[in-house]
């Protein structure tokens, strides 16, 4: 496009270059916005599985040890029993709540598009006003 075709002055081309980008990050805060909502959504929803999730298998997993310290207690005294089986219990729930925790971290609700498209409309203005 040659720029001696353009019937605006230059303080004309300048306002319309200000819009523009005005309008441009308008639109991007618009995207973050609506990108981490997004994210914060399904979190939520994920949380309420896994809540409901939960709740049924500690109903499942209580059942289950009071059968192991039951069954230990044929062979030991069942107290030895209870505590052997809170133990072990404990050690791995412990192991998973370490690795789960290390999954969930703010990083996972950055707005990634958004950050890739800020990234390209950047180069592309830097392309442009070269």
């Amino acid at each position: 496009m040659s720029v001696d075709n353009d019937p605006r002055s230059i303080p004309e081309v300048i306002s319309a270059v200000a819009s523009d980008l005005a309008n441009l990050v308008r639109k991007e805060g618009e995207l973050v916005r609506t990108e981490v909502s997004e994210k914060i959504s399904d979190a939520a929803k994920a949380g309420t599985q896994m809540s409901i999730g939960a709740a049924l298998l500690l109903g499942g997993f209580l059942s289950l040890m009071a059968a192991i310290v039951i069954g230990l207690a044929h062979f030991m005294d069942p107290f030895w029993a209870a505590l052997v089986v809170g133990i072990v219990a404990g050690l791995i729930g412990y192991t998973l709540v370490k690795a789960a925790a290390k999954k969930v971290k703010p990083a996972s609700l950055a707005p990634d598009r958004a950050a890739r498209q800020l990234k390209q409309d950047a180069q592309l203005v830097k392309e442009q006003v070269r």
